[in-house]
């Protein structure tokens, strides 16, 4: 069962976060869906972090994530990986700059059945913002 909670996750990683593919999202996103942490200026529900990962692709292009390290215990799987983007548009106020950053994220996702209805995650901001400034 952890295995296949993994696979859930990664297949969020690798269609939606990297792909792009929001009908990936609208299948895995329990519509319940409930961010502990949210990014600052969404809401903690299934829109918005949609409108966030919108967000995101539209200020950074040629996406790659590199998974560090995957673990599970109960419903819940844990994921370290490393993104590297390049800047291609307006983000946070900051017009692009064509640079490839990198960042790291810590994310714990809660996975009930078919459906991701949780999370909790450990993104900086800062070291992205300080990589376009």
């Amino acid at each position: 069962m952890s295995e296949h909670k993994k696979a859930i996750v990664r297949k969020l990683i690798e269609e939606v976060q990297v792909g792009g593919n929001y009908a990936v999202f609208d299948a895995l996103m329990h519509p319940d869906f409930i961010d502990h942490t949210p990014t600052p200026g969404f809401a903690p529900d299934r829109d918005s972090v949609r409108a966030f990962y919108r967000a995101f692709h539209a200020s950074f292009s040629e996406p790659v994530c590199e998974i560090d390290f995957q673990t599970a215990e109960g419903d819940l799987v844990t994921t370290r990986k490393v993104y590297s983007v390049i800047h291609t548009g307006a983000f946070n106020g900051i017009p692009p700059t064509g640079r490839r950053i990198t960042f790291d994220v810590i994310d714990v996702l809660k996975v009930e059945g078919e459906f991701i209805t949780a999370h909790w995650g450990i993104l900086n901001l800062m070291k992205i913002v300080a990589q376009i400034s």
